[in-house]
């Protein structure tokens, strides 16, 4: 549930919630924290993507895909 307050929101959460997070973002504020987590987060699913990435593909379809990409930028011209 959401209830908007002009600028700032109320978000409910489990009170537990709130006191664990609360003991983690410190002095900053609540915006500032949830962005970072926010962020964090973003950042550490991309990594893990990448990681999958280079886990499935060797070193020839590395460079295949380098190849493919510098081709098609190369022949690509708007009209």
């Amino acid at each position: 549930m959401v209830m908007e307050l002009g600028k700032y929101v109320t978000i409910s959460v489990l009170r537990e919630v709130k006191e664990l997070l609360e003991k983690e973002k410190g002095n900053r504020d609540w915006s500032r924290f949830l962005l970072e987590l926010y962020r964090e987060a973003k950042i550490s699913k991309a990594r893990r993507a990448f990681e999958e990435l280079r886990r499935l593909l060797d070193e020839k379809d590395l460079e295949d895909i380098a190849r493919s990409s510098m081709e098609f930028r190369r022949r690509f011209k708007l009209k």
